[in-house]
């Protein structure tokens, strides 16, 4: 196809919007509304998982380590006879001095699905536990912190996890190893977390679908009226010999440049729309954290340019190929 030609046939396209404005600002407004609605779930399903995220980095399993405090105050260690535990030697626990401790923190590390690990020693421990108890701490100060209790709590490690769908099992993973004696976790928040991440991505998914199905169809009524509009002026360009790429690319020019015109408006729509949502939604909420828009334009505004091009091209070519086949014996005609 030559140069000259090319030029005519986009020409064409745009006069085409132009010719039929009343139905290609129809068709821009309902493509707007459903990108708007589109890109607002994506944002609202970009903060939901930002929000999760975090709380998934707070979702920190304690790993207690088998030394001597765990070993000495276990509840089979304690006599029931006397009340008091039995003494006990180093052969009755794993984990003996800090060396130790280090290096099952670095064997904690090389487990697949770790993300970080912190060590705590006993005394940190005690104290995180003291700092729970309030008021309470002070009736404990007194045996706890004497030469005839001590502290009863274990080292160990906080540690967290990349991925909390493989839970279960870095969590079995590390209840197996050699100098873990117990953990402490919240497993009924991971659960949550990974329900709701399924949740969030699986009504995602069908309102795009959705919504995408009813841009196709907008883009295609509208295409339709163009080309029934044109209908005497199709048939004498196929009378004369034009070819069905030559007749049909105009129309898809017509149905991309809509598609990309509501991308455009719909992405400056949101932009404010979300800045006085966020706006709102901060000063309601002080300890909320939002994602600002630039940190997810692009993926918005290429969603939605994937969306109109979509739409403009299999819409317009899906319904000129249709009305050249039914209308071929006509063209025949002529």
């Amino acid at each position: 196809m030559k140069l000259t030609s090319v030029k005519y046939l986009v020409s064409n396209g745009f006069k085409n919007i132009w010719l039929n404005k009343l139905m290609s600002i129809a068709s821009i407004g309902v493509l707007v509304a459903c990108m708007s609605v589109i890109g607002l779930a994506v944002a609202l399903s970009i903060n939901v998982d930002h929000a999760l995220s975090q709380l998934e980095k707070e979702n920190v399993v304690m790993v207690f380590f088998d030394d001597r405090n765990s070993a000495l105050y276990a509840e089979s260690n304690l006599n029931s006879e006397t009340g008091t535990y039995n003494e006990i030697t180093e052969k009755d626990y794993t984990v003996h001095n800090f060396e130790e401790a280090i290096k099952l923190c670095a064997e904690i590390e090389k487990l697949d699905n770790i993300a970080t690990v912190e060590y705590f020693t006993g005394e940190d421990s005690l104290n995180d536990q003291m700092a729970t108890m309030g008021d309470q701490a002070k009736f404990f100060e007194s045996f706890l912190f004497s030469d005839d209790y001590g502290n009863p709590m274990p080292s160990g490690a906080r540690v967290s996890f990349v991925n909390l769908e493989k839970f279960d099992q870095t969590l079995d993973n590390l209840e197996a190893m050699k100098g873990v004696d117990s953990t402490s976790s919240t497993r009924d928040l991971a659960e949550k977390i990974t329900l709701i991440k399924h949740a969030i991505s699986i009504v995602g998914f069908w309102i795009v679908a959705i919504l995408l199905l009813i841009s196709l169809m907008i883009v295609s009524n509208t295409i339709r009226v163009t080309m029934y509009s044109r209908k005497l002026e199709i048939s004498i360009m196929k009378a004369v010999g034009a070819t069905d790429s030559f007749v049909r690319l105009p129309f898809m020019i017509e149905g991309v440049t809509i598609g990309l015109l509501s991308a455009v408006i719909t992405v400056v729509i949101l932009y404010f729309v979300y800045k006085a949502v966020a706006g709102t939604i901060l000063n309601v909420m002080t300890i909320a954290t939002l994602i600002p828009f630039g940190d997810f334009f692009w993926i918005i505004f290429g969603i939605f340019a994937g969306i109109g091009v979509f739409a403009g091209l299999f819409s317009s070519a899906f319904m000129i190929n249709k009305y050249l086949r039914k209308e071929g014996s006509e063209f025949r005609a002529l």
